[in-house]
């Protein structure tokens, strides 16, 4: 397995000052002790460029936070992954659950965006998760495995050795609440598990698996620590330098 990702999820903050003084303050903090954690952030997209310059001597990723399915086109106000590419970014998050239930985003939608991102040389972190009716009903299994067919559908066998999987309980999201290590290792087994049928036991077992969900430094090292768990995926800690360096370093 390789070394564990953490990536940081600006969301909707931050102007293009306060991006670069937050990307330089992780680069700063980092130093020579980030080697062992890989690391990407995710600013919004109009500082997508300022985080690049800011981190171009470190050994930081820049990651988006979402882009178009499409390269060019009539789509007002999209970002395509050719764009992306463009300004530098290896990473994009896809199918993040605040898109897929705030802003509508079908299973489908999401498929056409990790095949587009994958065109153009992206590494798509594709999220999964389940709301908390659909846990209560017992339908996180079932939720889950069903977001994962439709967005690898079709996929060639090479494609999961250039995607990330992140598990992030909608009900853990912003909400302070965090699922339990036993909750997160019985989801990460499954979501294993389903990519090895899908992929076979040597690419399916290689894969990275963050969690993401709440994650703040009083609890980032025992959810690393959890078996089956490759890494994280910070939202709130993330937008401060001081909480989010411990949560990278949490390991070392």
């Amino acid at each position: 397995m390789t070394a564990p990702l953490v990536v940081g999820n600006w969301k909707m903050y931050g102007t293009q000052s306060e991006c670069r003084d937050l990307a330089l303050g992780i680069a700063r903090g980092l130093g020579r002790n980030g080697r062992h954690t890989e690391v990407a952030l995710a600013p919004p997209s109009t500082a997508l460029e300022t985080v690049k310059a800011a981190i171009a001597e470190t050994q930081i990723h820049l990651a988006a936070q979402n882009c178009h399915w499409e390269d060019q086109g009539a789509f007002t106000g999209e970002v395509s992954p050719v764009m992306l590419k463009d300004l530098g970014c290896e990473f994009v998050i896809l199918g993040h659950s605040e898109r897929r239930h705030i802003l509508n985003e079908s299973d489908d939608v999401v498929a056409k965006k990790v095949q587009g991102a994958l065109r153009n040389g992206l590494r798509p972190i594709l999220c999964v998760g389940e709301t908390l009716a659909e846990r209560q009903k017992g339908r996180a299994t079932a939720v889950i495995t069903r977001q994962l067919r439709i967005a690898l559908k079709g996929l060639g066998k090479n494609a999961i050795d250039k995607l990330e999987i992140a598990y992030e309980p909608v009900w853990a999201i912003g909400t302070g609440h965090n699922a339990t290590v036993e909750q997160i290792a019985r989801v990460h087994e499954r979501i294993r598990q389903f990519l090895k049928v899908l992929f076979g036991n040597r690419k399916g077992n290689v894969i990275r698996i963050l969690y993401g969900g709440s994650v703040k430094p009083e609890n980032a090292a025992p959810i690393l620590r959890t078996p089956g768990v490759n890494g994280l995926l910070v939202g709130g800690a993330s937008l401060k330098a001081e909480s989010f360096l411990p949560v990278v370093n949490c390991l070392d």
